[in-house]
């Protein structure tokens, strides 16, 4: 145990205590086992530049995975870090609970002209659970509106991943989290995932369409790629088929974009690239370049007017956040936006992406490996024994892969036993070659 200290007061150490001692005394970390965590040395990150990490003892290391898949043009950016400011010392933050402001406006309209046709209307949140949490809400109620209140229910792949919030737990196919949570949450109906069955997840969508699209108020999918369900690609032409089978059926579609947003599949969203047209979208992760918290759910015109009526009605969609559309976070947005529309920025995701699967066909060759996947900047690579046995779950090896990847400076986090690249878009060739030696490396220091 450490220290008591008062409430309001901050430690005075008459010794120097590393920053690592002060975390275990005070942090509770995310995803995390606590005891692995206060038995350990914690890595402490000082500051950043480019495309690497620096800690406080100045040891760099290559973000491999844009510090949890948000950091889209690398750190530092001169441009949005001069946004962040000139709006900080304008206006830092006002409501959008009765007022509005400028950058939330701008937003909004950027926005709205980059998605895919169709949608109008933007309501900002902080995150990307929270984004699906208020697209459920909007689902669920634009029914009752419409005077279809049976339609309560919500599809989602079997092994998808939506956010740690209940009603993004509720559409999620994570077996931990409903093993502790189930009482909390509303059960989705599960359909099979493409890339594991790709055989019968379209057919077992339609029968499940045909026999109850009267109480399911919507589908929720993550485009092309799930991400923290492993890496799990869909087959081509998956996507667009589900959306025509929700259209068919009366039943929104609900595209999760928090991950695949922003260029990391090689287009601005991963839905454009099967001419999908949503009828509501989640962005977060990637939308202010990896700054400052902010998230996005976007709806059409259909589902907003359902909600305009007077007050009386009581149609008011009653959900909102202390910093929704947060000013200062809004400006490193549109800064980012600026960024994003040169397009020689998606040219090089191309040529990194080209590049990387090059590397990835070239780790594919160690026995060890299972199987690589791969969709734009986003990749897996599983890890199993070389007669294709999983390996010993106690054994936490992807865990084990991505602390020795430290050792040769590479930050990488595990999925399981699924090592995850999803570098920021600025990456190149050197630093991707970079990746794949520490990689290589790690994986056979550990399993040799």
């Amino acid at each position: 145990m450490g220290p008591k200290v008062a409430r309001g007061a901050s430690p005075i150490y008459k010794v120097r205590v590393s920053w690592s001692e002060r975390d275990k005394q005070v942090l509770w970390h995310p995803f995390t086992q606590a005891a692995e965590w206060c038995a350990g040395t914690p890595l402490v990150i000082d500051r950043a530049e480019g495309n690497y990490l620096i800690d406080t003892d100045g040891r760099r290391y290559l973000d491999g995975v844009s510090s949890l898949w948000v950091t889209t043009h690398g750190h530092g950016v001169p441009s949005i870090a001069r946004a962040i400011a000139e709006q900080a010392a304008r206006l830092d933050h006002s409501t959008l609970l009765g007022l509005t402001h400028p950058p939330a406006i701008q937003l909004a309209e950027r926005l709205v002209a980059l998605a895919p046709e169709g949608l109008t209307r933007v309501f900002y949140s902080d995150s990307g659970s929270t984004a699906v949490e208020i697209a459920l809400k909007q689902a669920f109620q634009y029914w009752a509106l419409m005077g279809r209140p049976s339609k309560q229910r919500f599809i989602h792949l079997a092994e998808s991943y939506h956010g740690d919030t209940l009603g993004a737990v509720g559409v999620g196919g994570m077996g931990l989290f409903h093993r502790i949570f189930g009482p909390l949450v509303v059960a989705g109906i599960k359909v099979p995932t493409p890339a594991l069955e790709p055989a019968i997840a379209l057919p077992a969508l339609r029968e499940l369409l045909d026999r109850r699209a009267d109480e399911i108020a919507a589908l929720v999918i993550e485009p092309l790629i799930q991400g923290a369900a492993g890496m799990l690609v869909h087959p081509p032409g998956y996507l667009a088929a589900v959306a025509d089978l929700c259209h068919a059926h009366d039943v929104l579609l609900i595209v999760d974009e928090v991950a695949t947003g922003f260029g990391r599949t090689g287009t601005v969203f991963a839905c454009e690239q099967e001419r999908v047209r949503p009828d509501l979208m989640c962005v977060a992760k990637g939308l202010t370049g990896g700054t400052l918290p902010l998230a996005a759910t976007l709806s059409t015109e259909r589902i907003y007017q359902a909600f305009v009526a007077p007050r009386q009605d009581l149609t008011t969609f009653f959900h909102g956040h202390t910093y929704t559309g947060n000013p200062i976070a809004c400006a490193a947005a549109l800064a980012n936006l600026d960024l994003l529309a040169d397009p020689t920025v998606l040219a090089s995701v191309q040529t990194a992406t080209a590049h990387m699967a090059a590397l990835l066909a070239n780790l594919a060759e160690i026995p060890v490996v299972h199987q690589v996947r791969q969709v734009g900047l986003m990749a897996g690579i599983e890890l199993r024994r070389p007669n294709g046995e999983p390996l010993p779950f106690e054994q936490f090896v992807g865990t084990a892969v991505c602390d020795r990847a430290r050792a040769h400076g590479v930050i990488l986090r595990p999925l399981s036993d699924v090592i995850v690249w999803m570098p920021p878009l600025s990456i190149g060739t050197a630093d991707l070659d970079h990746m794949a030696r520490a990689t290589r490396a790690a994986i056979i220091e550990v399993l040799g």
